[in-house]
C-alpha cells in the first residue's frame, strides 16, 4: 500500500501530459520555456517547504499509502511529485483560460455582437428632435 499516493500523482501527472498534448497548452507550446518554468515554480515551493520544516512549522505526515522515502529531513518523495503536480495544473489551467478566452473573443467578433469590435457599447445613440 506504500505506493498509492505516489501512483495517484502519476496518474495524474499523465492526466495533465494528456491535456496539454491535446489541447497544446504548455509543453506543446514551448518546450524549454515550459521546462524553465516548471523547475523554477517546483524549486520556489521546496525552498518553501525547507523554511517551512526549518522553522518547525511543516511535518511529514505518517499514513500507510506514502513510500517512507524522503528527499530531506520530514520531506517525503511524494511531496516533490505534489510540486510537480501543482504547477504543471497551474501552468495548464493559465494558458487555457487564455486560450478559451481567445475563442470567446474570436466567436462575438464573427457573430457581430455589440462590443466585439471594440466600439464603445456604453455610449448613447444621439436622439433626433
Amino acid at each position: 500500500m506504500g505506493l498509492i499516493y505516489l501512483a495517484a500523482l502519476a496518474v495524474s501527472l499523465t492526466g495533465m501530459v494528456t491535456l496539454d498534448r491535446r489541447f497544446h497548452l504548455f509543453f506543446w507550446r514551448g518546450p524549454v520555456r515550459a521546462a524553465v518554468i516548471l523547475v523554477v515554480g517546483v524549486a520556489f515551493f521546496l525552498v518553501w517547504d525547507v523554511f517551512g520544516i526549518t522553522l518547525g512549522i511543516f511535518f511529514r505526515g505518517e499514513t500507510s499509502f506514502m513510500t517512507g522515502v524522503l528527499v530531506g529531513p520530514e520531506l517525503p518523495l511524494e511531496e516533490v511529485f505534489f510540486l510537480c503536480l501543482l504547477c504543471y495544473f497551474a501552468m495548464n489551467l493559465f494558458a487555457g483560460a487564455g486560450l478559451a478566452l481567445a475563442a470567446a473573443a474570436e466567436r462575438r467578433r464573427a457573430s457581430g455582437a455589440p462590443g466585439a469590435s471594440g466600439a464603445d457599447v456604453t455610449a448613447r445613440p444621439e436622439r433626433s428632435q
